[in-house]
């Protein structure tokens, strides 16, 4: 992030966390420098990633006072998380500058490199696995997609899917092989697996309780199946 941009996520905490604020200007200015310094390598927006939602998340869940490291931590892990799904698979008419007749290769190997540090740095969405048709991979993901409910045609899938948009996203996260937050519970609202995230609601007048789904699962519970997706494939690569 620039100067600019960290300044302006310093100004969003302060709103969200109002003891976060500083009447001493020199100190005001120690911190800005300390959260520059820190997040220099950590973008405003990446794909997939908001600096300013990871801080809201923070301050929303911890009790404690956010820190520059509550925003760098969760940004190194979304990055390393997408580049383990970057299958590295090149596209050549996507590049159209490059000679397929060049001798030395440096311009595919350039090509490459620079659509590596444009996934790792959030700019473009990672490569995935194309369609898996053989090997334990293949058969996990048959397993989701079977465990998801009955198939049907694509066409119909992608026409209901405005009106099932949580299906919808796991069958997505099923097809690439990707982590998916429904197949743990959540630690944080005690949905259990297979059930959305809910929120909890209490009626001025009667006090009564009241839960709704959460259109996204907490940040905890993507935590949880991230970890629990990459120990599964640690495993199916072991003994393959």
């Amino acid at each position: 992030m620039t100067p600019r941009e960290v300044a302006a996520l310093l100004a969003y905490v302060v709103k969200l966390d109002p003891r976060l604020a500083l009447d001493d200007q020199a100190a005001a200015a120690d911190r800005l420098a300390q959260w520059c310094d820190l997040l220099s390598d950590v973008p405003a927006t990446a794909h997939g990633w908001d600096a300013a939602r990871t801080a809201r998340d923070h301050i929303a869940r911890s009790p404690y006072r956010i820190q520059p490291s509550d925003v760098s931590r969760p940004w190194h892990a979304h990055k390393a998380n997408t580049m383990s799904r970057h299958v590295g698979t090149f596209e050549p008419t996507a590049h159209p500058e490059i000679d397929p007749d060049d001798d030395t290769g440096n311009a595919y190997v350039a090509a490459l490199r620079r659509e590596r540090l444009a996934v790792a740095s959030g700019q473009r969405a990672p490569t995935t696995h194309r369609a898996l048709t053989a090997g334990p991979a293949a058969a996990e993901v048959e397993r989701r997609l079977a465990a998801l409910g009955e198939y049907m045609p694509p066409t119909v899938a992608q026409a209901l899917a405005r009106y099932r948009p949580q299906r919808a996203e796991r069958e997505r996260l099923a097809r690439e092989d990707a982590p998916d937050p429904l197949t743990v519970a959540c630690t944080w609202c005690n949905a259990p697996e297979g059930e959305p995230c809910r929120r909890r609601a209490i009626n001025p007048r009667n006090q009564q309780t009241r839960y709704r789904a959460s259109s996204k699962p907490h940040p905890c519970r993507v935590e949880d199946a991230t970890a629990a997706y990459l120990a599964r494939r640690n495993r199916q690569e072991a003994h393959a």
